[in-house]
């Protein structure tokens, strides 16, 4: 972890009274601070939220500095390096999110469709001139594939009537 930390000597004397040396404290103080926040935190949250744990360090140093005269004026972490175990297990992550969010997008479209197709049925139930468009629909999209058979799908009243025709007449 890299950062910069800028800081004002505000008093003097208790810069030089209150600690030996104002600076490599200061900077030792800092590297301590910077460990202990960013270690309570996950690397997403680092990554995502730098200003934040900034003015988090920033505050915890001026209040630790204040006593040797120190005001800490700003903090900016510079760079976060990472292992390659991290890189990996990151990686990892960030794909087993795009799938999370690839199966949540096939989802709401698998329930839009069958909303639509639920509509359609009930609109096709209703009207038997829309159940008879539609088997001329699928009759016409079945004669232009090569195939040798052709089921032609006959509504049941249709077949019911000559049924009932063929025992009138018997």
């Amino acid at each position: 972890m890299n950062a910069v930390v800028y800081f004002r000597v505000v008093d003097p004397e208790k810069a030089i009274i209150q600690v030996e040396d104002f600076y490599m404290a200061t900077s030792q103080l800092a590297q301590t601070t910077l460990r202990s926040v960013l270690g309570q935190h996950e690397l997403d949250e680092m990554l995502a939220e730098r200003d934040r744990l900034n003015a988090d360090i920033q505050s915890i140093l001026d209040r630790q500095t204040d006593a040797w005269g120190i005001k800490v004026i700003n903090v900016e972490i510079k760079h976060v390096d990472l292992d390659e175990s991290m890189v990996r297990a990151i990686a990892k992550q960030a794909e087993a999110e795009r799938v999370r969010r690839a199966k949540i997008i096939h989802a709401e479209g698998e329930m839009q469709a069958s909303g639509k197709l639920l509509e359609a049925a009930q609109i096709l139930s209703e009207k038997s001139e829309a159940l008879q468009l539609r088997y001329l629909q699928t009759l016409t999209e079945i004669a232009t594939e090569k195939t040798n058979t052709i089921v032609f799908p006959i509504p049941m009243d249709i077949l019911e009537s000559l049924i009932n025709k063929k025992k009138t007449s018997e």
